[in-house]
């Protein structure tokens, strides 16, 4: 059966704006779904020198997503925190920087990471075994939301700057001191 080319382009237009609202849609739940239990990331320090000493960078990555701590399938919505884009890392005496193209700077405080490592996958990113960088840090609480903790992961451009990045944060780690939720 031949339809009229006005009708078939009009049925894929129709087709193509239920599938986009269907899309925001979905990000707008796990943001509002994500937004009570994270709460909003630090500051980059906007004064010159607030960092400390460049130890690494800048390296292009792609950053994956952030997900709750030990649950890589929860993507974290709120803040922007679960959107996929290039970036570029660096690696600073007094935290990462992770400046994405089309979004917020994300800055982890030296003090609040908890551990680095690597992993085959997260939040529907998966490329083989140890292909992502993986920081675990604490979202300090802001006053509205308690502190939380959050897997970020990041995709090297270059296989190599894996290793890179591994040996630039966990000096990092040993300085800084371990955050405790306040056990009420």
């Amino acid at each position: 059966m031949n339809m009229p080319v006005p009708l078939a382009v009009g049925i894929w237009v129709v087709l193509g704006v239920v599938l986009l609202t269907l899309v925001l849609t979905g990000r707008r739940r796990i943001a509002a779904r994500s937004r009570h239990l994270v709460p909003v990331p630090p500051a980059l320090p906007m004064t010159d020198g607030a960092l400390g000493e460049t130890l690494l960078g800048p390296l292009e990555v792609v950053y994956v997503s952030s997900t709750l701590s030990g649950d890589w399938l929860a993507r974290v919505g709120a803040h922007g925190l679960g959107d996929r884009s290039n970036a570029e890392l660096c690696v600073y005496a007094g935290g990462i920087v992770v400046d994405r193209d089309g979004g917020a700077p994300v800055f982890v405080p030296a003090a609040t990471l908890l551990d680095v490592g690597t992993a085959g996958g997260m939040a529907g990113k998966f490329v083989g075994r140890d292909g992502l960088v993986v920081l675990t840090w604490q979202v300090p609480a802001d006053g509205e939301v308690e502190a939380t903790a959050l897997d970020t992961g990041l995709r090297p451009r270059h296989h190599a700057d894996s290793a890179r990045i591994l040996e630039a944060v966990r000096p990092l780690i040993s300085l800084s001191t371990p955050i405790v939720k306040d056990p009420q």
